[in-house]
């Protein structure tokens, strides 16, 4: 819902850092590695409460998310970078509260599972839109610069960081985040259903 509007804000400086990286014989795949590897590491950070980092590499995650595909658009963009994009961007989504479960299972773990089973129903029911949309050819309006049809709603990327920032800031309150978060997750996967019955079907 958000992510429009903070990719609009951040444009100037996601692309001048872009062409900087460029300039210095980085490409696009490599940041995508490199945001994902800082974001797994704030699982173990989690684990052993130390907050504040783990702060720290979800929001470094965020800004190479961003970098990469900046990177790709100034260079040449592939099918190879928009599918690391999204499968590592949705395996550090998923790796987040399974850090708060481990770090406390008896507290934690159903509270997990269940974002975690939200995640599937947002994730699935985007990328099963994206593929059908490029079989019929749609693209989209709100979204033109990105690999494949990106279909928004309620819970998109920026939506999930800021959860994850109160998580790292409040992790007593995981439980009551997650279960809330997870119940917008729901209402955005029924969103994504409908919209599909209503475009599938002309």
């Amino acid at each position: 819902m958000l992510d429009r509007k903070i990719l609009n804000v951040v444009a100037p400086t996601i692309q001048s850092i872009a062409r900087r990286l460029l300039a210095l014989g980085l490409k696009a795949d490599h940041i995508t590695w490199i945001g994902f590897i800082v974001g797994v590491s704030s699982v173990p950070m989690i684990v052993f409460g130390q907050m504040e980092w783990a702060l720290a590499m979800i929001l470094l995650n965020r800004l190479t998310d961003g970098i990469d595909g900046a990177m790709a658009r100034q260079s040449q963009p592939t099918d190879r970078g928009a599918f690391l994009d999204i499968t590592l961007d949705f395996l550090f989504y998923s790796a987040v509260p399974l850090a708060f479960a481990l770090a406390n299972p008896a507290a934690n773990a159903l509270a997990a599972a269940i974002l975690i089973y939200s995640f599937v129903g947002t994730g699935c029911s985007f990328l099963a839109f994206a593929i059908l949309a490029e079989k019929r050819g749609l693209s989209s309006a709100i979204y033109p610069r990105k690999g494949f049809y990106y279909l928004g709603g309620l819970t998109e990327a920026t939506e999930t960081i800021l959860v994850f920032v109160l998580m790292c800031l409040m992790p007593q309150w995981f439980a009551m985040l997650a279960l809330g978060f997870a119940a917008l997750c729901a209402i955005t996967t029924v969103t994504r259903i409908t919209a599909a019955y209503q475009i599938f079907t002309k």
